[in-house]
């Protein structure tokens, strides 16, 4: 606990190390250098992090403005109860991830109806080579070939190695959408050639996996427009909604159900703009730390050598 490293401006996530799930409050100001981790509290029950956090000096922690946070309930409640003056702002880039995770499993849905189509594929093919085999051996037996005539096509063998049909770039359709898991959490300017022809064939055969990218690519627009305000960015969330209800997927309608949820501290981004990039940043930072050591043994010693760096 290090009071002195107090702000305005915090964030608040969890990190895990050694097994252990911890929460993390540090100071944004800080700029993940010195005085920037303010306390580092074992689990993440709100309970026991109040129980910690409380021993804060009030007049510190009236004196914050606002926190950020992922979706998670617990450090809401967290966030409430020991800065009750605080706005608590949910992470956009959050939120883009849960939709992100809905496309996914649109993808993963369609690639396992691809996968079981191929297998029905590969079984018709062994038995049409069955079927052939019969039908040639009925054939000899009753047309024996002449001596000295030739044979004429050479006919597939039974143990002849299926292959399954491949598309315009030469992947299968089960290859195209095993490998197009990244680029869908990703914006279309983004994608490189290789990428929109794989997209390109893809969204021909799946209208579906097209019209969820879309969607999401709206909502990601509505967070980069730099001009909105709180009340123009709540008009354009409730279009999108609206789009959402017309479509008939329903992990997409899922992932607008849990941003309807948290609406309020949403559309708190576009009065702050503050992200919770510096808690992954500090995250990353911790862990690179704790792998430049070969893992930790002494937890305690450990967020000692942490706090003379970080605090």
């Amino acid at each position: 606990m290090l009071p002195e490293n107090m702000g305005e401006h915090l964030g608040i996530d969890e990190t895990s190390f050694c097994h252990e799930v911890y929460t993390i409050i540090h100071n944004k100001d800080g700029h993940g250098r010195e005085h920037t981790i303010i306390a580092i509290v074992k689990g993440t029950k709100p309970s026991d992090v109040i129980k910690v956090l409380m021993s804060l000096p009030e007049e510190v922690r009236m004196k914050v403005t606002d926190i950020t946070m992922d979706l998670s309930n617990s450090m809401a409640a967290i966030a409430r109860e020991v800065f009750p003056k605080a706005m608590i702002v949910r992470d956009c880039f959050h939120v883009i991830q849960r939709c992100g995770e809905a496309v996914d499993e649109i993808r993963l849905r369609l690639k396992r109806e691809a996968v079981a189509e191929q297998k029905r594929e590969r079984i018709e093919f062994k038995k049409q080579l069955e079927r052939n085999a019969r039908r040639r051996r009925a054939y000899r037996q009753k047309h024996k070939r002449p001596k000295g005539k030739k044979r004429g096509r050479k006919p597939m063998r039974l143990n002849t190695a299926f292959v399954p049909q491949a598309l315009g770039n030469e992947e299968t359709k089960v290859e195209g959408l095993a490998r197009c898991k990244n680029q869908m959490l990703k914006s279309r300017d983004q994608w490189t050639e290789n990428q929109e022809e794989r997209a390109k064939l893809l969204f021909e055969l799946y209208p579906k996996l097209e019209e969820a990218h879309k969607l999401i690519n709206s909502l990601r627009n509505i967070f980069k427009n730099k001009s909105l305000t709180r009340d123009k960015a709540k008009d354009r969330l409730h279009q999108w909604y609206d789009k959402v209800t017309e479509c008939t997927l329903r992990e997409i309608k899922s992932a607008r159900d849990t941003i309807k949820a948290y609406e309020d501290e949403i559309l708190n981004y576009f009065i702050s703009r503050s992200t919770n990039a510096s808690a992954e940043s500090l995250n990353s930072k911790l862990k690179a730390f704790r792998s430049q050591l070969r893992g930790v043994t002494d937890i305690p010693f450990f967020f000692y050598r942490v706090s003379l760096i970080f605090g």
